[in-house]
């Protein structure tokens, strides 16, 4: 690198570099890459092609160094914020493990849905459904029913009336295959 770029100062220079030496995100190093490439007078085009980034992410860094804000590198956080805080996780756990009716609701097993709203309700913070569902995973909890087999058999069991013993031995099951 030159002693004397075309938009970094030698401080801002000297600060971007010794970043560099500390253990970054990749986003994180190719912002300050990209400015420091443009300071020795590289293209747009070429800082693309070298670090392989978006034409946007080059022109917006770019820019940044031009402006002076080269400082800034850090400032704006990777993606999208994060909404769920620890907070929001330990109440979903609660609530996760213990029934709605605790709560006021009619019904016994809660949904993705009901956890979003009510969370939403009581710590403002709004999650999707499927969202609940994937935290829910990652916490090995579920709103379904421990072995949905049984209960799924001991319902139909009971909604239908008849029961495996009711039906006479001698009769066979003509309609699971076809008679010859």
């Amino acid at each position: 690198m030159e002693n004397h770029g075309l938009y970094l100062t030698p401080f801002q220079r000297k600060y971007l570099l010794k970043s560099l030496e500390t253990d970054l995100r990749a986003e994180y190093r190719r912002r300050i890459e990209i400015m420091l490439l443009a300071d020795i007078g590289q293209s747009q085009a070429q800082i693309c092609e070298a670090l392989g980034c978006a034409q946007e992410t080059a022109r917006y860094w770019i820019t940044m160094a031009q402006t002076g804000n080269a400082h800034h590198w850090g400032d704006r956080p990777m993606g999208r914020p994060k909404a769920v805080n620890e907070q929001y996780l330990i109440r979903l756990q609660e609530l996760a493990s213990h029934s709605p009716r605790e709560y006021g609701y009619p019904f016994q097993r809660w949904t993705g849905q009901w956890l979003s709203k009510h969370l939403a309700k009581e710590l403002g913070i709004k999650v999707s459904s499927c969202h609940i569902n994937r935290l829910l995973k990652e916490m090995r909890l579920s709103t379904r029913p421990k072995d949905s087999t049984t209960e799924k058999y001991s319902s139909s069991q009971q909604d239908s009336g008849i029961k495996i013993g009711d039906l006479p031995s001698n009769v066979e099951p003509s309609f699971l295959c076809n008679s010859v």
